[in-house]
């Protein structure tokens, strides 16, 4: 009964160290990235007006990481204008593992879908 126990525990031990050396520590990142959309920016705009946009709207707004319990603040992510229009696109890379993605609230932001659980594999 003994030896059983013995070369059960010498089995895990050896598995355990060959599963251990064959990891290199060096994952590879992935890539989220997203678009946005600020506005209407004006009080009355009508559909298919594109009036300019203020770049300081997008500069004072951040994406948002958290980790997947949402509890805990990874970092923020700067929004980046397409042009003069109302969109912005952001990028970041992110070691693979499951996050919360939001916006930075500021005033009356808000977003439909967001925040939002992403996985990066």
């Amino acid at each position: 009964m003994k030896s059983t126990a013995l070369i059960f525990l010498l089995f895990m031990m050896i598995t355990g160290l060959i599963s251990s050396s064959c990891y290199d520590g060096n994952v590879p990142a992935g890539t989220l990235e997203g678009t946005v959309s600020i506005g209407p920016i004006w009080p009355v705009e009508r559909p298919g007006e594109n009036p300019p946009v203020n770049p300081q709207f997008f500069s004072a707004r951040k994406i948002v990481v958290y980790d997947e319990t949402g509890q805990k603040f990874l970092g923020k992510v700067d929004i980046m204008q397409i042009g003069q229009s109302a969109k912005g696109s952001y990028t970041v890379q992110l070691r693979p593992g499951t996050y919360i993605v939001d916006i930075l609230k500021s005033g009356i932001d808000r977003s439909g879908t967001l925040p939002a659980k992403v996985q990066i594999k």
